[in-house]
């Protein structure tokens, strides 16, 4: 079971430390800490999330300061200044306006303030973006790429397979466990953002990979060492979000292709099935996503590509 922040602090150091702070930024500090431990206990939220929200409310915790002012003194125009700053993205604008408005709701939970100042502000208006199209084509290369003859080829063959056969996020394709594959059915039972679990049909050419992976390049990682995880790395260990992100990145420079993430991979996935018509509620499903209108984005991408093709091939374009 993993520690709240308030125990974990004992054993590794915080987002930023102590010695950064100092009065009312010091007050704050423990206040954010307080917050992240409440969600944490209550909404389960990944360390990810909690992280964001942390690095989201010490920022704002910082401009406050330098205008003498701290979260509980802080009125709408206050945090308006300190979340509306120009050098900043409106995406991150509005993430830090949201770890804001969650924040002070808390506050006013527990009696800490008797408003929200958060309540009447607007999140700057963000034009769509679209996630870059990956073409089936290049997924092909890309899959082509590992050299399946050595140990972490295979490895990283069946990694890249897996998550594009199932759409997973890169935090879900490192802390998957061999009990949580089954091979023989074709599925993945995986824990996806808010403890949310789901389950995922793994496909053949998937499957083939991760049953040779497991069967041989695994065993010559682990060096009869012992894991839960179904992905190693030489330290006999579950590889890193990091790691992953390399294998994906370097295997995606050599096939040719520019800044591909895992996260691209996930993008590949679910609008690859949109192009061929998967209706989006499953697309939704194998997602994991809470909400349609994040699925929707796919539809998007998929009239933008249809748009392309009629532009370029129409004898009246």
């Amino acid at each position: 079971m993993r520690l709240p922040s308030v125990i974990r602090s004992a054993y590794q150091p915080p987002l930023v430390r102590d010695n950064c702070f100092s009065g009312s930024l010091n007050i704050m500090e423990h206040l954010i800490t307080a917050f992240t431990d409440h969600l944490w206990l209550q909404e389960r939220l990944s360390d990810n999330t909690l992280a964001a929200y942390r690095r989201d409310l010490e920022k704002t915790a910082v401009r406050l300061s330098e205008c003498g002012l701290d979260f509980l003194s802080a009125q709408s125009s206050d945090i308006a200044a300190a979340v509306y700053v120009e050098s900043e993205q409106p995406r991150s604008q509005a993430r830090a306006l949201s770890a804001c408005r969650k924040f002070y709701r808390w506050l006013e939970e527990n009696g800490q303030r008797s408003d929200n100042p958060c309540r009447d502000l607007k999140t700057a208006r963000q034009g769509r973006t679209l996630p870059p199209v990956i073409s089936e084509q290049q997924i092909d290369i890309l899959l082509s790429a590992p050299d399946t003859d050595t140990p972490h080829g295979l490895r990283d063959k069946a990694l890249l397979e897996l998550m594009y056969a199932c759409g997973l996020r890169v935090s879900e394709a490192v802390k998957l466990r061999i009990d949580e594959v089954g091979l023989e059915n074709g599925i993945v039972n995986t824990i996806g953002k808010g403890n949310k679990q789901r389950i995922v049909p793994l496909g053949e050419e998937a499957a083939y990979w991760l049953e040779r992976y497991i069967s041989e390049a695994r065993p010559m990682l682990l060096k009869g060492k012992s894991c839960d995880y179904i992905f190693v790395s030489q330290k006999k260990t579950g590889i890193s979000r990091q790691l992953a992100w390399m294998i994906v990145s370097n295997y995606a420079a050599a096939a040719g292709i520019r800044h591909l993430s895992p996260h691209g991979l996930r993008h590949a996935f679910a609008t690859h099935l949109v192009n061929h018509g998967a209706d989006l509620r499953v697309v939704q499903m194998l997602l994991g996503h809470s909400n349609i209108t994040t699925t929707q984005i796919y539809t998007y991408v998929a009239d933008e590509r249809l748009k392309r093709v009629v532009d370029t091939f129409h004898p009246r374009r």
